[in-house]
Parts: C-alpha cells; sequence; structure tokens
C-alpha cells in the first residue's frame, strides 16, 4: 500500500461557520460554503474543490500530451459542473466536463485529445471502484494496553481501539507482522522510523514513548 500523498492533507474547523482550514504540503487556503448555505464564501466550497480536481487534472494531462507530441495549442480551457438526480432510489452524480481548445485543430486531434482528458488520474477515480475509509482517532489511558519495548523505546498497543487500517504493517512490516503471535518487534527498524510509523496510526490503537531511561545521544 503506498498512498498518493507523501504527507496526507489536513483540514480543521473552528466555530466560525463554515470555513475549513486545508493544509497541504506547501501551505493552506480556506474552505467555505456560499452564503445562501450559511457560510460567508471567502473560500471554495467542496463541490467546486471536486470540480477543480478534475478540471486542473484534465488540463495538465492535456498539457503534458501535447507538449510531448509537439503540437502547437498554447491555450486550453476547462468549465466544470455537477447534478444529482435520484434514479431507481439511488442518487446518482452526473459531472460535465466541457473542453474548449483555443487553437484551429482538426477534429482527429480534438477527438484524440478528449480520449486523452478521459484518461487524468483524477477521472479514472471519479469513474473507478473508489471506497471511503473514515477512521476516528480514540484515547482512552484506562483502555487494555500491550507494550512491546527494548532498552530505548516502548510501542504501546490497545487492541479495542484498532480499527484495521493496516498502514502499520503494510508500510513497516518487519516491526509490524500480524502473522504472528508477538506482532510488533521494536528491534525491527530504528526508534525514529517506527515512531513516524505509530503516528500514521488514525485510530490511537499505537502511540510510543522513549524509556526514560533512555541513553543520551553525545554531541
Amino acid at each position: 500500500m503506498k498512498y498518493k500523498l507523501e504527507k496526507p492533507l489536513h483540514g480543521e474547523i473552528g466555530t466560525a461557520k463554515y470555513q475549513c482550514t486545508i493544509s497541504w504540503r506547501n501551505g493552506q487556503f480556506i474552505s467555505d460554503e456560499p452564503v445562501s448555505a450559511g457560510g460567508k464564501d471567502e473560500g471554495p466550497d467542496p463541490f467546486t474543490l471536486l470540480l477543480s480536481s478534475l478540471a486542473s487534472c484534465t488540463l495538465i494531462t492535456l498539457r503534458m500530451y501535447i507538449d510531448r507530441k509537439g503540437m502547437d495549442i498554447p491555450q486550453i480551457s476547462v468549465n466544470a459542473n455537477l447534478y444529482q438526480e435520484i434514479k431507481e432510489e439511488k442518487l446518482v452524480t452526473t459531472i460535465d466536463r466541457d473542453i474548449v481548445f483555443h487553437s484551429e485543430i482538426s477534429d482527429e486531434v480534438k477527438n484524440k485529445l478528449v480520449e486523452i482528458a478521459k484518461l487524468c488520474p483524477v477521472s479514472k477515480i471519479l469513474e473507478g471502484d473508489t471506497h471511503i475509509r473514515t477512521f476516528v482517532f480514540k484515547d482512552d489511558v484506562n483502555a487494555k494496553t500491550i507494550n512491546y519495548k527494548n532498552d530505548e523505546i516502548t510501542v504501546d498497543w490497545k487492541p479495542e481501539f484498532c480499527q484495521h487500517s493496516t498502514r502499520c504493517w503494510k508500510d513497516l512490516l518487519q516491526v509490524f507482522d500480524p502473522r504472528v503471535k508477538k506482532w510488533i518487534n521494536v528491534d525491527g527498524a530504528s526508534a525514529e522510523r517506527i515512531k513516524e510509523q505509530v503516528e500514521r496510526c488514525p485510530s490511537g490503537a499505537l502511540s510510543f514513548r522513549y524509556n526514560e531511561d533512555k541513553p543520551e545521544v553525545p554531541v
């Protein structure tokens, strides 16, 4: 299992209606709802963000292909919108993607570029078999805890909290191996690497600490 983003996108909301702060690898932006929905419209709403993903991915994919083929098409535009309707008691979403090439090109080339647009990664996600897994972090000092430790570190595991995200063992099998009874081997990687992996646990089932008698590192 390898995530697309090196670091997960992070979102937070406070009491301001309905502004969310979205943090990505190079900064932050605000997501908000329009005034008609009770927000202040100070940032793109969730539907706009979804459509902007499709539009930008389409444009980037087309630009890569056009440049690779040496075509003279300096400008491309995409308009995107969606509507929803109930069909046979099921919510069906239809996304319209309108592509405009601001150059005189043949229908043959246009048709080829439309096929390329359909291959953009976000298109594949939206039209593919997509599943959303939702995890919630728990914290209870009184929960049953099993300790795995060496002279330097301790990894605590709260089995009742485990929501089986599989992030631990799929990314660091030499430490987290569910195939064996003593499934955490704290000697299987460096302390910092184990700490990094434990911090990816979304449920609170895993936690990490240095032992009190951790030797000081010489300066």
